[in-house]
């Protein structure tokens, strides 16, 4: 007796076919929409050409996505491979893994630097509209709460002189790296230099705040981050 298949239910490979064929135009879309950004410099895409990029029907990336913020923040789907790397740091220092998570953020930049130039540009931008759509996704309470939970982490080593108020030092890093991240922008330093220099940044504030016992530790770090720019930046 062979198994029937009723009326309403779709044999299971033309299901598979059809997943494969909506995960097929979800990436022409996202791929499409990327482009369109590294080339534009602009995250304010229309639907209408990301369609015509991706060559389906108007209707489609509404269907996938519902919307033109959904699309972008798709494409800035690295939060989850961001949080993979950076669980297999838990051997290191707080202060170490503050470093790491630097590097790891900068390294999808390094890797990609045409379009997160554009992102910087629109969150820099402050009247567009997708300025604030990508504010209001990329600075999040849970992303403050990441990094103050290094510093909390930190403090707790003894990393800090006693006296340093951690909400200040936590505004005062994001402050250096938002200026790092403008003077690539504006073409001030390379994609090369900019992990170092944010790195570098990092390492100056952080030595001002540390106790005596990791002054010299972070010293060194910092003189090391200075060394990898002036390497870099060209002569």
């Amino acid at each position: 007796m062979t198994a029937q298949t009723s009326p309403t239910e779709a044999p299971p490979e033309n299901g598979s076919k059809r997943e494969a064929s909506k995960e097929d135009r979800r990436k022409r879309i996202l791929n499409a929409a990327s482009d369109l950004i590294r080339e534009t410099g602009d995250t304010g895409l229309s639907m209408r050409a990301i369609a015509a990029r991706a060559n389906v029907s108007l209707a489609t990336p509404y269907n996938l996505f519902g919307s033109k913020r959904a699309v972008v923040m798709a494409i800035l789907e690295n939060v989850r491979e961001f949080h993979e790397r950076f669980s297999g740091l838990k051997d290191l220092s707080a202060i170490e893994r503050i470093f790491s998570a630097l590097h790891i953020t900068l390294s999808y930049h390094a890797a990609d630097p045409d379009f997160y130039r554009a992102i910087w540009l629109s969150l820099l931008n402050p009247s567009g509209v997708a300025a604030d759509d990508l504010r209001a996704e990329l600075i999040t309470p849970q992303s403050a709460r990441f990094w103050r939970s290094l510093l909390e982490e930190a403090a707790s080593e003894g990393a800090f002189d006693p006296d340093i108020d951690l909400k200040l030092l936590q505004l005062d890093l994001g402050g250096r790296f938002a200026a790092v991240m403008l003077t690539w922008v504006m073409g001030g330093c390379t994609a090369d230099e900019l992990e170092a220099a944010a790195c570098f940044g990092y390492a100056s504030s952080l030595c001002a705040s540390a106790s005596p016992g990791w002054r010299p530790r972070l010293r060194q770090r910092m003189l090391e981050f200075q060394a990898q720019v002036l390497s870099a930046r060209p002569r």
